[in-house]
């Protein structure tokens, strides 16, 4: 079976909240991840990506089915994956999972168009697999070349800023509450969501917001860029009691906001409303939260929901964006059967040298002896025969449309140069 590049994952589309969150991987369980599946069958090159939104593991591949029972079992053994979940996931190989990288680095693939973190997401993974000596040429050319199609589709198209879904939860309160001027807010998490929620609240009047994270630091230093209150996570508890609407956005890898605490909270409020808006994944509030009275709960499905769909500009810049990823991608897939086919024309070149040289030989013997000019002559049509005939091969396989017709030069060239075998003359990333 021929190398290739495959994507194993899941996203907000496939799969809710509740099971994205099971198989998130923190930053360091990455690194974990990344030693132990680049030494599991069928594994060449490999990169994890996860986010809020998807985890996908990124594999430069000899073997498919191998591959994909490889990440099978490691999520089996490390988040306990069930056969019967096995469904959210996606397996995509070929010209369909490099398209698919070309729009999750472009942020097409995002639940809102034009999210900016996706590309720093991808970024760092690719870092962090390199620095762990889990990628190779072919992945790291990948990557790169995603990068590279980003910044072209977002410097053609009216791609739009990613904000988007921090402004639904501002709807989503605002179907609750009504206007929003004159309400207290309390932010816990001082990251660029968090950020980008609190902008979106000031904008629909709110003037009284607290934020407050555990790492102190950086809730300062956003409370003052925003010029709004900074509150220590200790009086967390108490800021709860009077906020109207609470917006969680930290990186937690578990629930900061339990049932118990909830429901301590709404009887301190005598069980006036109070809107919570989950944006983390995993979730930083108990979903059972949404049972006790006077709390209205969203998480980040519910977020989704109200973004879902687009306007008809949205659908055009989509639209063209996939004529560049299909254009894109046709391109790129000549480039990578080309660094592919380089060990057997490295070997092809090497044998028609060796080819050379004996007929030289055989000349000289039968022949010879000649003058220096004359020896030199030959020697230099010999090795001009050779250029000529290794470049004809090169610019033919940039030319073959598929796996197909590489394959049968393959056993073409076998056969005709006496080798007893022969690398694969290419392996293009195919449909």
């Amino acid at each position: 079976m021929e190398p290739t590049l495959a994507v194993i994952g899941l996203n907000f589309r496939t799969s809710p909240v509740a099971i994205r969150e099971r198989f998130w991987i923190s930053e360091a369980q990455r690194s974990h991840a990344l030693y132990h599946l680049v030494r599991s069958e069928g594994i060449d090159e490999v990169i994890v990506l996860a986010t809020c939104h998807r985890t996908e593991f990124i594999l430069w591949t000899s073997d498919v089915p191998t591959a994909a029972d490889s990440v099978l079992r490691f999520l089996a053994q490390e988040y306990e994956l069930r056969l019967c979940e096995w469904t959210h996931f996606y397996r995509l190989m070929d010209d369909t999972a490099l398209a698919h990288i070309f729009r999750v680095a472009s942020s097409l693939d995002s639940m809102v168009l034009g999210e900016p973190e996706i590309l720093t997401h991808l970024s760092e993974a690719w870092t962090q697999a390199k620095e762990a000596g889990c990628t190779g040429r072919f992945l790291d050319a990948i990557v790169q070349k995603a990068l590279s199609v980003s910044r072209r589709i977002h410097s053609e198209l009216p791609i739009g800023d990613g904000s988007v879904l921090p402004y639904a939860a501002v709807e989503l309160a605002m179907q609750e509450l009504g206007q929003l001027s004159g309400r207290k807010v309390l932010l816990i998490g001082a990251g660029h969501m968090g950020e980008l929620a609190a902008r979106g609240l000031m904008s629909a009047g709110v003037k009284d917001v607290y934020i407050t994270s555990r790492t102190s630091a950086s809730a300062e230093e956003l409370a003052a860029k925003l010029k709004v209150h900074h509150v220590p996570f200790e009086q967390c508890r108490r800021y709860q009691e009077t906020a109207d609407i609470v917006v969680s956005s930290t990186s937690s890898p578990h629930s900061i906001i339990s049932r118990e605490q909830a429901e301590a909270v709404a009887r301190a409020r005598e069980h006036r409303p109070l809107v919570l808006i989950d944006i983390a994944v995993p979730r930083d509030i108990d979903p059972a939260v949404r049972e006790i009275e006077g709390i209205v709960l969203f998480d980040i499905d519910d977020l989704e929901q109200a973004v879902r769909g687009g306007s008809g500009e949205r659908q055009a810049a989509l639209a063209a964006a996939e004529k560049i990823i299909a254009s894109e991608v046709s391109g790129f897939r000549r480039r990578l059967a080309t660094e592919q086919a380089v060990p057997a024309l490295a070997l092809l070149r090497h044998h028609l040298d060796d080819l050379c040289h004996e007929e030289l030989e055989l000349l000289r013997k039968d022949f010879g002896p000649f003058t220096a000019d004359q020896d030199q002559a030959m020697t230099v049509l010999a090795a001009h025969i050779t250029q000529r005939l290794a470049g004809s091969l090169a610019r033919e396989l940039r030319d073959l449309p598929g796996n197909g017709g590489q394959a049968a030069l393959s056993a073409a060239l076998q056969r005709l140069l006496g080798l007893d075998e022969l690398p694969a003359v290419a392996s293009e990333v195919k449909n």
